[in-house]
């Protein structure tokens, strides 16, 4: 009789190979735009009070982030499309930050996130 068991170990022919060197899964290049330590929860942040204050999200970040970190991020998500920046030619100057039309489309990806987070969190506090 012959075995058709798959072991564990053992790996399942797929057609379609997938290719996971890192420049090449798309899974990596996503964390590469929005994986920096505090990005997504400014998009968060942006999101649910639009347009944000550079000054709003620094007092709200203020025991958690440096004004340098806050402003290497903020220029990382504009750059990568995600936010965009308003400057107003104003004393004291005044900058205002909103998602993009891109920048929107990972609210429905972060809530995913989200409820995958509460299941895997509900999942470990089952098994200790």
């Amino acid at each position: 009789m012959k075995n058709n068991t798959i072991i564990d170990n053992e790996g399942i022919e797929n057609p379609e190979k997938l290719n996971l060197k890192e420049n090449n899964c798309a899974v990596t290049n996503v964390f590469k735009v929005i994986g920096g330590k505090w990005k997504v929860l400014l998009v968060n942040a942006i999101y649910n009070d639009c347009p944000k204050r550079f000054g709003e999200l620094k007092r709200e970040m203020e025991n958690v982030i440096t004004q340098a970190t806050l402003t290497t991020q903020l220029r990382e998500l504009e750059r990568d499309g995600i936010i965009c920046r308003k400057a107003y030619a104003e004393s004291p100057p005044r900058v205002e930050y909103k998602l993009s039309e891109l920048g929107k489309t990972l609210i429905p990806v972060i809530r995913s996130l989200e409820t995958w987070w509460d299941a895997y969190s509900k999942c470990v506090s089952e098994q200790k």
